[in-house]
């Protein structure tokens, strides 16, 4: 994600939704996740909620790395502090592209995680209190 600019400012006041996925709401557990911390899409989140732009989140559910209950308590805090959120996504983990990975010769870091299924989902949404 790079920073706000006045080009990016200018696109967004046209913008009628914006699908947000929030990678990790920990920044260090987001550095080990994804490589890089979550402050400018939190920053990003909130520039949206002060501009009145909507906006659904979205997190990619992954056991053992973003369903913690703590986590998803503190996400919870997070996206209450926002004006304009209409939706609340989890989209579960899967491996489908791990093929990818592999006929690129690259490590599929997820390896030894499995797939997320509809009892993760249940679980994260009540801890969110969402249907």
């Amino acid at each position: 994600m790079v920073a706000l600019t006045d080009d990016i400012k200018k696109v967004l006041s046209l913008t009628d939704l914006v699908l947000l996925d929030i990678k990790h709401i920990n920044d260090e557990k987001s550095k080990e996740l994804v490589g890089f911390s979550n402050k400018l899409e939190l920053e990003f989140a909130k520039y949206l909620s002060n501009n009145n732009i909507p906006i659904w989140i979205r997190q990619v559910l992954i056991p053992g790395y973003t369903d913690d209950e703590q986590d998803l308590l503190k996400l919870k805090d997070f996206i209450a502090s926002l004006k304009t959120v209409q939706k609340i996504e989890f989209l579960p983990c899967h491996d489908m592209g791990k093929f990818k990975w592999k006929k690129l010769g690259l490590d599929y870091a997820l390896e030894n995680v499995r797939n997320a299924n509809s009892d993760d989902i249940e679980k994260a949404k009540k801890i969110l209190g969402i249907s």
